[in-house]
């Protein structure tokens, strides 16, 4: 398996990781995470097609770029993979042709062909898709258990419209399903969040989809802007500081769920991701410090599982810890490489929702305000 990283900006190809000196004409697949602008510019299109001609080119809206160590805006992150025996085959879907976001989940699996796969990487629309309802289709059709990582587009911190597209000018409301074949693939995955609970566990008891009006029988955002005290005058900002812990059932681990409005005339708050009724809640407060450490962590959990330094590790973290960390982001992303060390190529995009399971060999979840890790390598 041979890796380069590019990365596209002002009109060219302004950095190059290639250690494998790797041909770009063989290049079987190009991820590329990027401004919304910049990815839908038929010019920067043909640029990038022109540099990679035979490569499966998928490309995703970001709310920040990872290259190697660096973090960046407006630019485009390129990941060029070949391989020695291993292949893919890939899928897409838009949500419009399709009556739900659970049934977009379903059609994605339903596509990819079952033999030998060992990874399914999907790269979803962040605003027109229900990334809970996504994850539930994928899983549902996913009965062998094949591993299911990948991340939800942003779009900066505008959240407005978001893209995906696959050997095409990317479109809003794609969701691509890239499947990764072969008997010599090494995998890994590690997701964490590093938030702190505090307060009570709280049932949910009144909601509607990721819409949440009542807390143990009381008015949701009454009770959150209670604990969020002196930052409830900065609301909805300062919501991304204090996420929702949810369990859906006590036989499960707690799950992070931003919030992305509130509304004061209906007394709700919207979340990134479904709120079931009856599911048990905790308030979350950010820790600098912790948010690093779980990037870390979830480094090491990759590590765990494949006993080795992988060739590569794609990394999607949430646009509420890229707002948080702030000048402090690429942190989080140089704690990962000394995890990994010099082998390990890094590339990835800030996301509007991660996709990942909590633990191996179970489903996937759709995560918020975590640092996700896909690591992928090839044996000889």
């Amino acid at each position: 398996m041979k890796v380069a990283s590019l990365l596209y900006q002002n009109n060219t190809f302004i950095k190059e990781i290639n250690k494998d000196e790797l041909q770009y004409e063989n290049v079987q697949l190009l991820l590329g995470f990027g401004s919304g602008k910049l990815i839908t510019d038929p010019k920067v299109y043909s640029d990038i097609q022109s540099k990679f001609p035979n490569a499966t080119l998928c490309l995703c809206s970001t709310a920040g770029e990872i290259f190697d160590v660096e973090v960046f805006d407006h630019s485009i992150s390129l990941l060029a993979l070949n391989f020695s025996t291993s292949y893919i085959k890939t899928a897409v879907v838009n949500i419009e042709s399709t009556s739900s976001s659970l049934e977009a989940g379903q059609k994605l699996i339903d596509q990819l062909p079952k033999e030998n796969l060992k990874l399914i990487f999907v790269l979803s629309d962040g605003g027109l898709v229900n990334g809970s309802e996504l994850v539930k289709g994928l899983n549902s059709k996913n009965t062998a258990g094949v591993l299911i990582t990948g991340g939800m587009a942003g779009d900066g911190t505008d959240f407005n419209k978001t893209y995906v597209g696959l050997n095409n000018l990317p479109q809003s409301g794609n969701i691509v399903a890239i499947g990764f074949y072969g008997e010599k693939l090494t995998l890994a995955h590690g997701s964490l969040g590093g938030w702190e609970s505090f307060g009570l566990e709280r049932e949910v008891t009144k909601a509607s989809g990721n819409e949440l009006f009542e807390i143990d029988n009381k008015n949701a955002l009454d009770l959150y802007k209670t604990y969020l005290g002196k930052y409830a005058n900065e609301l909805p900002g300062s919501a991304l500081l204090f996420p929702l812990a949810i369990k859906l059932s006590d036989k499960q681990d707690a799950i992070v769920r931003t919030i992305l409005s509130i509304d004061e005339n209906k007394q709700s708050m919207t979340f990134a991701g479904d709120i079931p009724e009856g599911s048990k809640v905790r308030f979350m407060k950010a820790n600098f410090d912790r948010l690093i450490d779980a990037a870390s962590d979830a480094a090491t959990n990759c590590i765990g599982m494949m006993l080795m330094e992988p060739k590569l590790a794609l990394l999607i973290s949430c646009v509420g810890r890229k707002i948080i960390l702030s000048n402090r982001i690429e942190e989080e992303v140089e704690a990962v490489a000394e995890i990994f060390g010099s082998k390990t190529s890094l590339a990835g995009f800030y996301s509007y929702g991660e996709i990942s399971p909590l633990k191996p060999f179970s489903n996937c979840e759709l995560h918020n305000q975590t640092m996700t890790i896909t690591c992928l390598d090839e044996l000889d």
